[in-house]
């Protein structure tokens, strides 16, 4: 029987060598009075792993571990109106760089058994997703006349499923404006829907050596140049397999190299699915199951929102939104790390709950994820003979 919360055991996984070298060069730590930035961490995870709904929850959340927190790396449980004052205050970019250490340790834990395809190439799923703000409370995210929003453009690593980038904008940003800035890999290919299907962000793709699978539009301006023979008896779902030129003044402008055009028939929906790619050597299968693939960037946007603390917000600056959002992210790394590491096949969801009702139990983690549901025993009573007369 251990003697440490299951909460302070999750947090002692995280280097915290490594983020008290990002504290110190991004100063965060400068003028702190108590409330430094570890502890400023910690409650935030606390309150996406808590689900707490305002700071007074984190606060008194935090407090009713008195006794354990110096297992957390706290020295005392912080008043609400400090984690507001800090979460609007301290530096959101301190919890992104973290976030990014963290992926190249823990996320490799987090590596799942995938499909594995058949190709070389690192492969990236482009997506992105709307969180709605009111627009009275959070005057400063701009979306529509009456409503406020951000976008969160990821680029999910489908290795792992963690997002290997993430630009967060407000409501306004167009899909292809917001990928400009992501971290390209020679050689890795990158699938997106037909919001990415901007030439010009194409080009940027292609002159970098990276491969691209992307459903074009229907208004798309074409003339085919070969024909490729498809299968016999094999992958009925394939239509077409082309090499097409662009023939529209601006696209040919934008993009003047030829490309290769497949049409795949959705079985599921019954539609036809065009996509366009800059690799001509892989199979027309191999690039509609890559397509396919990018479902898996749909089905992590719906974990964050509906098993983390990120559609409603504790706090309506900017900087406690950007805040919660990046803690948001590290803890969906901490729980695929411990999903990773367990014996029994946890759905994602139902760890969460587990973890939630028992945030402050004594137990050990590694039994308690490989046997959740077995008696663990008890601390042997100390056996006191009492005197009776």
């Amino acid at each position: 029987m251990t003697n440490i919360t299951l909460f302070s055991q999750i947090i002692s996984k995280l280097d915290r060598s490594v983020f008290n070298k990002i504290v110190k060069q991004k100063e965060t730590d400068k003028h702190q009075k108590g409330f430094n930035s570890w502890t400023h961490l910690v409650s935030m995870l606390f309150c996406q792993f808590a689900k707490s709904q305002s700071v007074r929850d984190i606060s008194n959340g935090l407090r009713s571990a008195t006794g354990n927190l110096n297992h957390l790396g706290v020295q005392k449980a912080p008043s609400k109106s400090t984690i507001s004052y800090q979460n609007q205050r301290r530096d959101w970019e301190l919890f992104r760089e973290y976030y990014y250490a963290l992926i190249k340790s823990l996320g490799q834990q987090a590596y799942s058994k995938r499909v594995k395809f058949k190709i070389k190439s690192k492969i990236f799923l482009l997506d992105s997703t709307t969180v709605s703000l009111c627009l009275s409370l959070f005057d400063w995210a701009k979306y529509k006349t009456a409503k406020g929003a951000i976008k969160m453009h990821t680029l999910l690593d489908y290795d792992g499923n963690l997002p290997a980038y993430v630009n967060i904008t407000n409501g306004k940003t167009a899909d292809n404006k917001g990928a400009y800035d992501i971290p390209l890999l020679k050689r890795s290919v990158i699938v997106a829907d037909r919001f990415y299907n901007d030439f010009s962000l194409l080009n940027v793709w292609d002159s970098s050596e990276v491969f691209f699978v992307v459903r074009h539009k229907e208004n798309i301006q074409y003339k085919p140049i070969k024909e490729k023979e498809l299968p016999d008896n094999r992958h009925g779902h394939i239509l077409i397999d082309e090499i097409i030129e662009l023939t529209g003044t601006k696209s040919a402008e934008k993009y003047s190299k030829r490309l290769r055009r497949i049409a795949v028939y959705d079985e599921i929906n019954k539609q036809q699915i065009e996509l366009i790619t800059n690799q001509m050597s892989w199979t027309a299968n191999t690039i509609s199951e890559l397509y396919k693939a990018r479902w898996e960037v749909e089905i992590f946007f719906r974990e964050i929102k509906q098993l983390l603390h990120i559609k409603s917000f504790i706090g309506t600056s900017q900087n406690a939104v950007m805040i919660q959002i990046w803690t948001a992210l590290i803890t969906i790394l901490i729980l695929k790390a411990l999903k990773a590491m367990a014996k029994h096949q946890w759905y994602l969801s139902n760890l969460v709950a587990f973890i939630r009702l028992n945030l402050f139990v004594k137990v050990e983690l590694q039994k308690w994820l490989d046997h959740p549901f077995q008696d663990h025993s008890p601390p042997n009573p100390k056996i006191v003979q009492g005197v009776l007369f």
